[in-house]
């Protein structure tokens, strides 16, 4: 069994329910952009990605409309689309023992982080984070592989000693993409198997799972 150090964690679906919010500002975002409604299949396909990929693919927006879009929904979100979040059952608890434990925790989201600092501040998740790395509004960090870089270089860590801990399938691409072992969470936003045909290496169905496999080998 492999001695993990460093557990990074995603935001959307791992540590947080945010479906009410980032439906709510998608619906106003189309709206306004004169696109017709999305099903609940596509918005729940929507959570997690990077946004402005997200419209291109899911909306076949252009590169100007997409941006466009992603101006329109963080402006919303900024305002009332970031509390509508849900700690995840479990979440702050495992943040608790894991960070007593020994190991060092860290968010890797591609929320912005002047979003994801809120909310990791509002649920109580923030004093047992030592990194936090979001994407910028500026552009930064724009991809998953990119966000996992960032905090695994401000962590000092050995990509061996890394494991990171997410919902969905970019959460594994990104992290393989750096080198690291993944760990995927059944109680987030995947859809049937993705995680499996992701390339996981490692399923857990919640937090105390995932948590007890930690303190095991630990």
């Amino acid at each position: 069994m492999r001695a993990y150090r460093y557990i990074l964690f995603d935001l959307d679906g791992t540590l947080t329910l945010s479906h009410s919010g980032i439906f709510d500002c998608l619906t106003h975002t189309l709206r306004e952009m004169g696109y017709p409604p999305a099903s609940q299949d596509v918005m729940r396909k929507w959570i997690g990605p990077p946004i402005t990929k997200s419209f291109q693919i899911l909306f076949q927006m252009t590169d100007e409309d997409a941006k466009k879009a992603t101006e329109i929904y963080r402006k919303r979100y900024g305002v009332s689309g970031w509390e509508m979040n849900e700690p995840m059952p479990g979440a702050l608890e495992s943040l608790q023992k894991l960070r007593a434990a020994g190991y060092t925790l860290a968010l890797a989201t591609s929320k912005p982080q002047k979003f994801s600092d809120k909310i990791t501040e509002k649920f109580g998740f923030a004093p047992y984070l030592s990194v936090q790395v979001g994407c910028g509004l500026d552009g930064s960090f724009p991809t998953k592989a990119s966000v996992i870089q960032e905090a695994v270089r401000r962590l000092n860590a050995e990509p061996s000693s890394c494991l990171m801990v997410g919902d969905r399938e970019h959460d594994v691409f990104g992290a393989k993409e750096c080198g690291i072992a993944v760990a995927g969470l059944k109680t987030g936003y995947a859809l049937e198997s993705e995680l499996e045909r992701a390339g996981a290496d490692y399923l857990f169905e919640n937090f105390q799972e995932l948590t007890d496999f930690l303190l095991a080998e630990n």
